[in-house]
């Protein structure tokens, strides 16, 4: 009986977690990545800067700009340029940053507050940003 009791709690536990993560992890339209608490995640980003990640949370390759506008981020960001997705970004500018699917700043596909970031649907690459 007790096992069976632990058995639930823990299904709970399970379910509740996979039910909420989607929704608290990936941008479907157009919005903020989710805020991550420095403490709670592995990004490295400069003061300052704006940040792209080729893996989740911060991890993988990092291409990051002190620039708040660039109409191509292929042009000196290695990923990016090898085709890969952008699963993860920071920004830690003082100001909300838009992003794009496309160069100069065409096809909207999200904004991230200052002093935030998160994890990204990660099917996609973010190739223009500007400040919103």
């Amino acid at each position: 009986m007790r096992r069976t009791a632990k058995l639930a709690v823990t299904l709970t536990t399970l379910l509740a977690a996979l039910s909420a993560g989607p929704a608290a992890t990936a941008a479907t339209e157009p919005g903020p990545a989710t805020a991550t608490s420095r403490g709670l995640s592995s990004f490295s980003c400069d003061p300052g800067h704006f940040c792209i990640y080729s893996d989740w949370s911060g991890g993988g390759t990092r291409c990051q700009w002190t620039e708040s506008r660039n109409p191509n981020t292929a042009d000196d960001c290695s990923f990016i340029r090898k085709g890969w997705p952008v699963r993860s970004v920071w920004n830690g500018t003082g100001h909300r940053v838009q992003y794009y699917t496309q160069t100069n700043y065409k096809a909207r596909v999200g904004s991230t507050a200052a002093g935030s970031g998160g994890n990204l649907m990660g099917n996609y690459q973010i190739r223009s940003f500007q400040p919103q």
